[in-house]
C-alpha cells in the first residue's frame, strides 16, 4: 500500500495528524525536491522524483515494494495530481490518499466564486495553448500555473484571442504565510508570478469585434487555416451528430485535411481524444497549428497514407472517412478496429466513393444521409443562391465483432 499524502504551500504546520503519522511512520519518503523540503528529518529514506518521472515511475516503485513508501503531492493528490497517476498504474485498492486542500478550491475561496461554476485549464505538463478552447464571454477560468511566467502566458492567450479586457487575479503560494494575490487585466498584464507555485483566476471580457467560438459543433469555415480540404460547416455538424461524441471515447479522422472532425469532437468536451490521419505533411502541418489556435494541442496527429498509416493505434470508438473511402481495404480496416458499439461515419462526394458507400450501406445498413447546401450570395446587383456539392454521409453502429 503506497500512502499519497497532499501538503499545501503552508507546510508541515498545515496537516492534519493523520497525515503527519502517515509521513513519520514511512520508510522512503518520495515527492518533488520542495515538498520533501516541508517536511521534518526523520530517518526515512528521500527520493526525489526523476525527471522526466512517468517513463521512471514503474521501475522507481518496484524498487521500494518491500517498504512503507509515503508520496508527497502537493493539495490535493486526486486533482491533476500524483494521486491519479499512481492510482492509474496500480489501482485503487493499492493506493491510500490523505488529501489536503487544492489550489482550486483556495483560490475560489479568496475571490468567493463557485467552485462548480469555475472552469480549470492546467499548464503543467501540457501545452499552454489548451486555454484557448475555454474562452467564452462571461466564463471563469482558474489556470494551474506552471512557472513563474505563466500569467504572461495567459495574458498573450487571452489578448490574442481578442479578450484583452479581460479581468486576472494571480494567487501565488496559496495557504502559506507569502500568499499574495495580484490582480490586472490581460492587455495590461507584464509582471511574472511573485513564486513559481500560482493560479490565475480570469474572468472573460471579449473585446467588440471578438468572434466567440461555441463547443458546439459547426465552427465556422474561417476558424480553420485550410487549402479547400475542408468539412464545411454544415456537413461537419451533421457529421459530428452522427459520430455522436461521448467524453473519454478516441475518434479516427482519416483523411483529416484541416483537422476540423477531430478537432471539434475533442473540443466536445476535454475527456474526448482524437487522431488525426494525414497523408500531406503541408495538411498535417495545418492541423496542429489548427488544434493548437482552437485549444486541443493533445490532438495527435499521424503522417501517412491509410490504410497502412493506421497500424499501430489504439483502437477507435468513432472513426470518420472524410476523403478517400475508394482506396483499397480502407473501410475494411476501419471496420474491423472499430470497438463494439462503435460509429462508422463516412462522406462522399464523387459517384465513385458513392457507389462504394452505397455497397457498405447494402451489406451493414445504418443511415444514408444526402445534404445539399446552398448559401446566399450577389448575383450582380441582387442575392441568388449558389449550391456547394451535395455531400452523401453514412453512418452505421458496430453492434457486435461477429
Amino acid at each position: 500500500m503506497i500512502i499519497v499524502v497532499g501538503i499545501g504551500a503552508d507546510g508541515w504546520d498545515g496537516l492534519p495528524a493523520e497525515s503527519c503519522r502517515a509521513l513519520e511512520q514511512a520508510e522512503v519518503l518520495m515527492g518533488s525536491a520542495r515538498q520533501l523540503d516541508l517536511v521534518p528529518a526523520s530517518a526515512a529514506e528521500r527520493v526525489v522524483w526523476p525527471s522526466p518521472l512517468l517513463p521512471a515511475l514503474l521501475a522507481l516503485l518496484e524498487r521500494y515494494a518491500d517498504h512503507d513508501v509515503c508520496v508527497l503531492a502537493s493539495g490535493d493528490p486526486m486533482f491533476y495530481g500524483i494521486g491519479s497517476t499512481l492510482v492509474s498504474l496500480l489501482g485503487a485498492s493499492r493506493v491510500r490518499v490523505l488529501p489536503h486542500l487544492s489550489s482550486l478550491s483556495l483560490a475560489c475561496a479568496r475571490l468567493g466564486w463557485p467552485v462548480e461554476q469555475v472552469e480549470v485549464v492546467s499548464f503543467v505538463g501540457r501545452r499552454p495553448t489548451a486555454l484557448n478552447a475555454a474562452l467564452l464571454p462571461g466564463r471563469r477560468i482558474v489556470v494551474l500555473g506552471a512557472g513563474r511566467d505563466s500569467p504572461s502566458l495567459v495574458a498573450g492567450l487571452l489578448a490574442g484571442k481578442g479578450y484583452g479586457p479581460s479581468p486576472m487575479t494571480v494567487l501565488s503560494d496559496l495557504g502559506a504565510a507569502s500568499e499574495s494575490v495580484l490582480p490586472g487585466t490581460a492587455a495590461g498584464w507584464a509582471a511574472p508570478a511573485p513564486s513559481s507555485l500560482n493560479v490565475i483566476a480570469i474572468e472573460c471580457v471579449a473585446e467588440p469585434d471578438a468572434e466567440p467560438l461555441a463547443r458546439v459543433p459547426g465552427l465556422p469555415d474561417a476558424a480553420y487555416e485550410h487549402d479547400g480540404q475542408l468539412t464545411k460547416r454544415e456537413v461537419r455538424a451533421v457529421s459530428l451528430s452522427r459520430l455522436a461524441p461521448v467524453p473519454g471515447e478516441l475518434l479516427w479522422d482519416v483523411g483529416a485535411g484541416a483537422g476540423s472532425i477531430a478537432i471539434e469532437w475533442m473540443r466536445s468536451h476535454p475527456a474526448c481524444a482524437a487522431v488525426a490521419v494525414e497523408s500531406r505533411g503541408d495538411r498535417a502541418g495545418a492541423i496542429r497549428r489548427n488544434a493548437d489556435a482552437l485549444g486541443v494541442p493533445s490532438l495527435r496527429v499521424v503522417e501517412g497514407k491509410a490504410p497502412a498509416a493506421l497500424d499501430g493505434l489504439p483502437a477507435p470508438d468513432a472513426v470518420f472517412v472524410g476523403g478517400g473511402a475508394t482506396g483499397p481495404g480502407l473501410l475494411e480496416r476501419c471496420w474491423s478496429a472499430l470497438r463494439p458499439g462503435g460509429r462508422l461515419v463516412v462522406n462522399a462526394v464523387t459517384l465513385e466513393s458513392e457507389a462504394v458507400v452505397a455497397g457498405w450501406y447494402a451489406r451493414l445498413g445504418g443511415e444514408l444521409v444526402r445534404l445539399a447546401v446552398q448559401r446566399a450570395s450577389p448575383v450582380g446587383s441582387f442575392t441568388g443562391w449558389r449550391a456547394a456539392m451535395p455531400v452523401t454521409v453514412w453512418s452505421v453502429t458496430r453492434k457486435d465483432r461477429a
